[in-house]
């Protein structure tokens, strides 16, 4: 059976996020299974205007936000781990809670239950005590919560360059590491002289 992941985006800023994801799980020859949000649709066409179709031409099957009955609201479902890339606070509180009304949080939660991986890169800032409480419950419950900060010891030179280093990073974390992604190697001889 081949890799199957299922991909959601919700309604929070970040939509290059979900995209790139999605290229970079195609070069891979990923199954995807994509669900996108009202509210992330929203998002995609303020930060992304236009490429609705591209997205969607990037999975291999895109389920109905509001189709609980899919097949990836099933347990029996077999799948290899899900990202909600970006993940707004108001579904990390739903996950956290159990608040399983629509096909991301039905699919979150099936996917916690049966103990396979789940990444949110949950967008806010600054945190309030009910955001962080919230990442503390969906990480007690084994959910990876993984914020999009940017790493810059690779020494990026646009945002795309940033924007692939997350998701690469976020592939790592599913299994799918990239051997030609940049890791960090130590400080330079330089630095590590100057650091004595």
């Amino acid at each position: 059976m081949s890799i199957r992941i299922v991909v959601a985006m919700s309604g929070a800023s970040g939509a290059v996020y979900g995209l790139r994801l999605l290229e970079l799980l195609r070069l891979r020859g990923v199954w995807v299974d994509l669900i996108v949000s009202p509210a992330g649709w929203l998002n995609v066409d303020q930060e992304l205007p236009g490429r609705r179709d591209e997205i969607v031409a990037l999975a291999s099957e895109q389920h109905a936000f509001r189709n609980i009955g899919a097949c990836i609201a099933s347990g029996s479902f077999l799948h290899d781990g899900m990202v909600i890339a970006p993940c707004s606070m108001k579904t990390l509180a739903a996950i956290a809670h159990g608040f399983a009304d629509n096909l991301i949080t039905r699919a979150a939660d099936v996917t916690l239950k049966e103990r396979r991986k789940l990444l949110l890169l949950a967008r806010e800032a600054p945190l309030n005590l009910a955001h962080l409480r919230n990442m503390v419950a969906v990480t007690e419950m084994g959910a990876v919560v993984f914020p999009p900060v940017p790493a810059f010891y690779h020494r990026p030179e646009s945002i795309d360059a940033l924007v692939t280093h997350t998701c690469e990073h976020v592939l790592d974390l599913l299994g799918l590491a990239n051997p030609d992604s940049p890791r960090w190697q130590g400080l330079s001889p330089l630095a590590a002289l100057n650091a004595t």
